[in-house]
């Protein structure tokens, strides 16, 4: 725990100037406190005028963000870590840019525990959004904490993979903590703390939406974890940002690869073709990672196999293949009626064997 003078010297460092500043000076000084202490002739080897300035001068925000930090960290299960604490995560420390500080809600132990990072699109196919849930299910119950950065699509369906499984679940999010964003992940945010989860942000309470903190966001992902998985991805994509800086930071990265006629599955095929470890199943990449001593929890009670699908299901089912497909390509395949096969896609659609895309697409849904 930081105590008052602790909390507010580093408040005011890292409000006043940026994260390469902010290190500089620490080196200096050795701490937020000695920082300003610091001579002017010393502060002017390490910073511009401007900064030096912004640096003497406290934010005009700063006493209520000073005020509003200390009743936030009074609520329990809420902490703030500085870079330098003995518990700070070690594989977070040796990367490249290490965040000062983190914000934590949750269960502050696992941000050091074995982890992986289920990344991807946030518009992702029905596919994607099985795969995801899956990997992160297994991958769960294999031992290992679930990290993404719950946002819509991909993320979200990992969080809730790895809850489904009964397993641990960290969220590294882009605001500061005292807002869940988007705003329709609030239950989710919830259900992954009351399961004994984490969230995690580098940013200070009040901090809102801004698309920069995002990318930046991401290199804690990557950070705190043993490897990272991408699901789907478009080629201009947040998650292919994140996947850069764990094969930049060491760590192992796994693309799942898809259709070669869908636009999500390109990231994952252009990662691939960079080295990437094309996996099919949770076993592939477990298989990469160091073995850990917990042995692999079982399914969830209440959970039952679904029926096999009858032979008119799964004649249809074989038509429709694996790609996304046209009522009209349907037909010509199975020479079906257009009512009888409507309604045989409909039941399917009911049992959650395949989904319904826009276009009026539909596309078969496999459990990982």
């Amino acid at each position: 725990m930081l105590d008052p003078a602790e909390l507010a010297a580093w408040l005011r460092l890292t409000e006043s100037v940026g994260p390469a500043a902010a290190r500089r000076l620490l080196a200096m000084a050795g701490s937020p406190e000695a920082v300003f202490e610091l001579p002017a002739a010393a502060l002017d080897q390490a910073l511009p005028g401007k900064q030096r300035e912004t640096l003497h001068q406290p934010p005009e925000h700063f006493d209520a963000l000073l005020a509003a930090a200390g009743t936030w960290l009074a609520e329990p299960g809420h902490q703030l870590l500085a870079l330098g604490d003995p518990d700070y995560p070690p594989r977070l420390l040796a990367t490249a840019d290490p965040p000062l500080l983190l914000w934590l809600q949750g269960r502050r132990e696992l941000l050091s525990a074995p982890s992986i990072a289920i990344v991807g699109s946030r518009n992702p196919t029905a596919q994607g959004g099985d795969n995801a849930r899956a990997f992160a299910g297994a991958l769960a119950r294999a031992g290992y904490v679930i990290v993404s950065g719950l946002a819509l699509g991909v993320d979200a369906a990992a969080h809730e993979g790895a809850l489904q499984a009964g397993g641990a679940t960290l969220a590294v999010v882009g605001t500061g903590l005292d807002q869940v964003y988007p705003r329709r992940n609030e239950a989710l945010a919830a259900r992954l703390l009351a399961a004994g989860g984490l969230i995690v942000s580098e940013y200070a309470l009040g901090m809102p939406v801004l698309p920069a903190n995002f990318p930046r966001r991401n290199r804690i992902i990557a950070g705190l974890t043993q490897g990272c998985l991408v699901v789907e991805a478009a080629l201009q994509s947040g998650s292919l940002i994140t996947a850069r800086l764990a094969a930049e930071a060491g760590r192992e990265v796994f693309a799942i690869p898809g259709s070669i006629h869908s636009p999500q599955a390109r990231g994952c095929h252009a990662l691939i073709r960079q080295g990437a470890k094309l996996v099919e199943s949770a076993a592939d990449v477990l298989e990469e990672l160091p073995p850990l001593d917990q042995p692999p929890a079982a399914a969830p009670a209440g959970t039952e196999a679904p029926a096999e699908p009858r032979h008119e299901q799964q004649a249809l089912l074989d038509a429709m293949g694996l790609d996304p497909v046209s009522l009209d390509a349907l037909m010509a395949r199975c020479g079906w009626p257009a009512a009888e096969l409507s309604a045989a896609l409909l039941e399917l659609e009911l049992d959650g064997r395949i989904a319904r895309l826009a276009g009026q697409l539909f596309q078969q849904r496999r459990k990982g």
